[in-house]
């Protein structure tokens, strides 16, 4: 097989690293697991021999070919041939709107689209390979470079760990960045004591400009909601702030 740059193929192939990645699910044991772009199935080898009740979605021809091949009794009737994006998760075609655990090699063209889908409440744990650059940025703490809209609107749900560092000769072809494996595991939040839509337009307004204060970034929307009190609210000395210097829980 040859792997398509238009779907961000790099396949794996050291199987030291597949089982580590396999291993980030030991504590979910109860949960049915989805495998996101399985390709060769050599992160799904590991997750088969666990035992898990396992599909996976694989958009590549090809590739669902292989896997045919290769794991006829395995995989028989568990590869959902979709474009993972366009996967309604809680349908009967997944597992029926139960819980259960995302875990991937993931497609770096699309990774940060992965992160963004609402499906909060029956992904209790997602883990797997992205992008060293974005698992970064999930995993930052406010005060870091690296601190941004996607690691506040991740965190807010769910906790993040950086696992470990993946470098570019273990993919065939070596991808031209890092690699990194992170686990994301559900959090108590089961609400916002706000509207979500405003929350995440205020964390976008936010960051909307590098190194300008919270009451330069966020003046026009402070003053479009809050008209009768806004300039008083923008007086604060919170607002001497940058973005980047923001708790997840300060923003809310």
């Amino acid at each position: 097989m040859r792997a398509k740059k238009n779907l961000g193929q790099h396949f794996l192939t050291d199987l030291s690293i597949a089982e580590r990645i396999a291993d980030t699910l030991e504590d979910h044991k109860d949960l049915p697991v989805l495998e996101v772009g399985p390709g060769m199935g050599v992160l799904t080898q590991f997750l088969l021999q666990k035992n898990y009740d396992l599909k996976v979605v694989e958009l590549d021809g090809e590739s669902v070919s292989y896997l045919k091949v290769h794991y006829p009794a395995s995989l028989d009737k568990r590869i959902i041939e979709a474009d993972f994006l366009k996967l309604p998760l809680d349908g009967e075609e997944v597992f029926g709107g139960k819980p259960f655990s995302l875990i991937g090699n993931y497609p770096y063209n699309i990774s940060s689209q992965i992160f963004f889908r609402d499906y909060r409440d029956i992904i209790p744990v997602c883990s797997g390979m992205i992008q060293k650059e974005v698992a970064e940025r999930l995993a930052a703490k406010p005060g870091s470079k690296t601190y941004g809209i996607l690691s506040v609107l991740i965190q807010v749900w769910y906790d993040i760990e950086y696992c470990f560092t993946v470098s570019p000769g273990v993919f065939n072809p070596p991808p031209k960045v890092q690699s990194a494996v992170i686990k994301m595991t559900r959090n108590n939040v089961t609400s916002l004591p706000c509207e979500e839509k405003d929350f995440r337009t205020l964390v976008k307004k936010s960051f909307g400009t590098l190194r300008e204060t919270l009451r330069n970034c966020l003046r026009n929307l402070i003053m479009e909601w809050r008209p009768e009190d806004g300039a008083e609210i923008l007086a604060d000395s919170f607002f001497d702030k940058r973005a980047e210097q923001v708790s997840v829980q300060e923003f809310i």
